[in-house]
């Protein structure tokens, strides 16, 4: 019997299917450390436990992209270790804020398939949670890969493609616990901008560039134990380079964007999102946000904005998402749809 694993292709999934995925990870200020080392991440709620008491919540919590990425990662080998690549996320909520010493898992469950029409891979969409010591839940969210058939002879499944919520509803967003804005320093945090101050429809170009090296590419890949093999194995793809893990494209361009954004605080919810072009060690990483909405929540001083955030390889220009033709321009990695908190 085969002590190692391959991994599953395609016509290993099957709608309904529930996986417990391996292997549980107790997280520390050493991974908010390695986090702000490797992204220009400075929110002021993630960085500061004097902030984030002022603000109800007492020890700051770990930034919401390091629950996301320690959630995710334990899904790769189940999910996407054979995968072509990472192709979307919906219906996302953060439940409540993780802290060190928080010890975090993932189960995921299929609720769609679709064998594309070369016969050669098919798109799995999957939802998955993460649960803590307490199996309290952190964070939910589908996400949709493409992976490859193991047998191209092997029949294809029915299709079955779920419907998906363009949005999260704002009522619908879960916030922390004691969240309190009502005596926010927006001196400490970086700037004065409160939601007031953003208009809908408004663009922001957030100016600041990072190229990205394989080296700290390849680190981020091992600390959120991301093991699919377009990021690790130089010999997978025909081209012989390594695909940039998607989650780390999302934490440059949110790091980025707290030029002009550094008192949207927390990300709580995750409208869609798409990996539009790859990216790759070599390429330099902007980004550029647009205001899609804002509303009222009912914590004490606490609005909600809703944000398109896009990360554009350099030469892109703020507010150019695609072409003519629909599709995305060739230098848009990633289009992101968030939601995040805050000072009204």
């Amino acid at each position: 019997m085969a002590k190692t694993n391959p991994g599953r292709f395609f016509e290993d999934y099957a709608v309904g299917q529930v996986i417990a995925h391996a292997v549980p990870r107790t997280l520390s200020g050493g991974e908010r450390a390695l986090y702000h080392a490797l992204y220009p991440a400075r929110h002021a709620l993630y960085s500061s436990d004097a902030f984030a008491a002022a603000c109800g919540l007492g020890v700051a919590p770990l930034d919401d992209l390091i629950a996301f990425h320690t959630v995710f990662g334990k899904t790769v080998p189940d999910i996407s270790l054979n995968a072509v690549a990472n192709l979307g996320y919906a219906e996302g909520r953060w439940h409540r804020p993780v802290r060190a010493g928080d010890t975090l898992r993932s189960q995921s469950e299929v609720i769609g398939l679709k064998q594309n029409s070369n016969g050669k891979s098919g798109v799995v969409w999957v939802r998955t949670r993460g649960l803590n010591q307490r199996d309290e839940l952190v964070l939910d969210y589908v996400r949709w890969v493409m992976v490859r058939k193991r047998d191209t002879d092997a029949p294809a499944p029915e299709t079955v493609v779920p419907d998906l919520a363009e949005v999260v509803a704002a009522s619908d967003l879960v916030l922390p616990e004691g969240l309190d804005f009502t005596g926010y320093d927006f001196t400490l945090a970086g700037e004065p901008h409160r939601l007031a101050d953003y208009e809908i429809g408004e663009v922001i170009d957030h100016v600041d560039g990072v190229t990205v090296e394989e080296a700290e590419h390849m680190q981020a890949t091992r600390l959120w134990q991301n093991t699919a093999k377009v990021h690790f194995d130089a010999t997978f793809r025909e081209d012989g380079r390594r695909l940039i893990y998607g989650g780390h494209v999302i934490s440059l361009a949110r790091a980025l964007s707290f030029n002009g954004l550094a008192n949207a605080q927390m990300i709580v919810g995750l409208n869609g999102g798409a990996h539009a072009n790859p990216c790759f060690a070599g390429d330099t990483v902007r980004a550029w946000s647009e205001v899609l909405d804002k509303a009222e929540t009912s914590a004490p001083g606490v609005g909600a904005i809703r944000l398109r955030l896009v990360a554009v390889k350099a030469g892109g220009e703020p507010g150019a998402l695609r072409g003519e033709d629909g599709k995305y321009r060739p230098e848009v990695l990633l289009d992101l749809d968030y939601w995040a908190l805050m000072p009204v």
